[in-house]
């Protein structure tokens, strides 16, 4: 019996060493088969799902930004209504529109803008792969741009030729169409997306497969409060809010007060940068992604791509108020800004899918909460400075732009960071 085992253990010890080659070079295929698996392949990418969502998400955006803007339009012409209807009804207490074109004292909207970004960046979190997310979140949030430039462009045309509360049933209208679109085409991961082919349902799954987890675990709030790279984030897209509310806020009244440029003109000049900031924005998600390819580190990409986003943006602005006597000179300086300034989506704003891919969603939603009080803060803070130095007020207001961003530049360039951080990564949960 011991003889049968020992010839028995004998044959099997020679079978494997004359099949080794054999199983030497199966292993080897194996081994490949598998890096093979965790080399991203080059699948379409302009016909593709992802892009597709990235595209709805471009609309969705759009419609969201565009109802925020055309508050700020149509606010004047109710204000005007108002105090047309007061005097023809002879009253003797109107309505006070300043020399600023009553935005200055008009309550602003807030841009509503965190549930959506929250939920779009939760999609990239299973989506988007590593060395695509610039480009995606660009085409993405560009919608935002198209959104101001098409509702400052056509917000006034309308208003003027139907009336002011047709400009809400436009883009509201708008708005349910982009809502439809979302609930039909926006699936959580590949898995389960009904209409994508099985090379890219693998590419991206590939892609992400040593960073997206199934398991689910707590908030871990304590290490989020404590981390200066969240905190960084959250100042960053707060004073670069602050230059975008701006723009959006005072450009026309800018170039209508200081230019006394009619109406019309002021649309199409108002508009005219943003439109060009679209088109930036999506190149610079191209560009830092191409910036990756080239072994640039992520961290410094994210760095540069910010950046040129907020301080070229900043300085440029500043300048406004030593250049008055030409308002093209003008026009092209708040062009080129507004443009330069969306380079800052392939920057800050996608840096927490960098910092924490399992928790992207809450910290998005939360940083651009947080940056949301800058469109609470601007009107009145810019406002006050309007009203209490005729002569050098806009220079003050953009002085303070300048500063702003400078320290949220500064802070995020000291304390940011690219690397999932610890309290971000899958801890497994041991049991005695």
């Amino acid at each position: 019996m011991v003889k049968t085992i020992h010839l028995e253990k004998r044959n099997t010890m020679a079978t494997k060493t004359e099949l080794s080659p054999t199983a030497r070079e199966s292993k080897n295929a194996q081994d490949m088969q598998v890096d093979e698996a965790l080399i991203p392949r080059k699948v379409p990418s302009l016909c593709s799902a992802r892009y597709g969502i990235a595209l709805v998400l471009h609309f969705c955006n759009f419609t969201t930004i565009a109802q925020n803007v055309i508050m700020n339009i149509t606010m004047v012409a109710m204000v005007n209504s108002t105090s047309l209807q007061s005097q023809l009804n002879d009253s003797s207490e109107g309505l006070p529109v300043d020399s600023f074109g009553g935005l200055s004292k008009a309550p602003k909207s807030l841009p509503a803008k965190c549930s959506i970004l929250g939920g779009q960046f939760a999609i990239w979190e299973k989506w988007g792969p590593p060395h695509e997310r610039s480009r995606l979140c660009s085409i993405a949030l560009s919608g935002m741009l198209l959104g101001c430039f098409t509702a400052i462009l056509i917000g006034g045309f309308i208003s003027e030729t139907l009336g002011w509360p047709f400009v809400f049933y436009i883009f509201g209208g708008v708005g349910c169409v982009c809502c439809l679109l979302w609930f039909v085409v926006i699936y959580d991961d590949p898995v389960s997306y009904p209409w994508i082919s099985t090379s890219e349902k693998e590419y991206i799954i590939s892609s992400l497969k040593q960073q997206v987890r199934s398991s689910k675990q707590p908030l871990p709030i304590k290490a989020m409060l404590r981390s200066l790279p969240i905190w960084s984030i959250c100042l960053g897209c707060f004073s670069h809010q602050w230059l975008v509310s701006t723009m959006v806020v005072y450009i026309p009244t800018y170039i209508s007060s200081v230019y006394h440029v009619n109406i019309r003109d002021n649309g199409l000049l108002s508009a005219l940068p943003f439109i060009v900031a679209w088109v930036i924005g999506m190149v610079g998600g191209y560009l830092a992604d191409f910036l990756l390819t080239k072994k640039f580190r992520l961290i410094t990409v994210r760095k540069i791509a910010t950046i040129l986003g907020s301080l070229p943006s900043s300085a440029l602005i500043v300048s406004l108020p030593y250049l008055n006597s030409s308002y093209i000179t003008a026009t092209a300086l708040l062009t080129l800004s507004c443009g330069l300034s969306t380079l800052c989506q392939s920057g800050i704003y996608i840096n927490v899918l960098d910092i924490a891919p399992r928790y992207s969603s809450f910290l998005m939603g939360a940083s651009r909460g947080f940056s949301s009080i800058a469109p609470v803060i601007v009107p009145t803070v810019s406002g006050f400075l309007l009203s209490q130095d005729p002569e050098f007020g806009w220079r003050n207001v953009f002085f303070l732009l300048f500063a702003v961003n400078l320290l949220g530049l500064i802070f995020y360039l000291i304390f940011g960071e690219a690397d999932v951080q610890d309290w971000a990564k899958e801890r497994k949960l041991t049991r005695l």
